[in-house]
């Protein structure tokens, strides 16, 4: 489309908003793999569920410091010491900086699944089930399961036209990713639950499938 100046950044509210961006002079893979380094003036870190800041490439939520993070939530305090501890705002992403302080946004905490003591990201899943020819659109989330503490499900819309089935998908999956993210439940669905403002509401995929599997909730590691 000869746009040559495009540029990826992520931030949120809190943090007013740009916090990381790429730069037009960044190699091309960096631009379009991940979303370049923090800005000027800011500090981030990615840490592990006890705090402590993982080793670059690492999985773990990111953090942002700096003039640009919020003081609070208005009228609510409860809320802002949730997620602003020592000037640090805890965004609830999942992400990894590597070596040279490029961030990739992998996916939100609240997502991840722990299926038999491993950690599974929805959003890796979900790009790589992108690249079935027939798939449209994919959701990924966890439900519950007695052995594995949860276990792995994906919602699929298919494109106009297409057919598939739960084996057919399984197969794709089988060999070229883990075992453990393999989905052991695959539904086809004309659309997936939205929010007014078009955001996916994935707590109303999980309880649907609750109900029709009959699943009890489990306590996860």
């Amino acid at each position: 489309m000869n746009m040559h100046e495009v540029t990826i950044a992520y931030g949120m509210t809190e943090t007013s908003p740009v916090c990381f961006q790429s730069s037009t002079s960044d190699p091309l893979e960096r631009r379009v793999s991940t979303v370049g380094q923090i800005q000027s003036r800011l500090e981030a870190k990615v840490i592990d569920e006890s705090g402590g800041v993982v080793p670059p490439g690492e999985t773990g939520e990111l953090c942002v410091r700096g003039y640009s993070v919020m003081k609070g939530y208005w009228g609510d305090e409860a809320r802002t010491r949730e997620v602003v501890k020592d000037g640090w705002m805890h965004t609830g992403d999942l992400a990894t900086i590597d070596a040279e302080g490029y961030c990739n946004i992998v996916g939100r905490a609240k997502d991840m699944l722990i299926r038999g003591g491993e950690n599974v990201y929805p959003r890796e899943i979900e790009e790589f089930l992108y690249r079935h020819p027939k798939v449209q659109s994919v959701q990924v989330f966890g439900v519950p399961d007695p052995k594995y503490g949860e276990e792995v499900c994906a919602w699929i819309v298919l494109k106009p036209g297409e057919q598939a089935s739960e084996a057919e998908i399984k197969d794709f999956c089988r060999e070229q990713i883990a075992h453990y993210k393999v989905p052991r439940y695959v539904r086809f669905v004309d659309e997936m639950p939205l929010t007014i403002t078009g955001k996916v509401q994935k707590f109303v995929m999980r309880q649907r499938m609750v109900d029709e599997l009959q699943l009890q909730e489990t306590k996860t590691a």
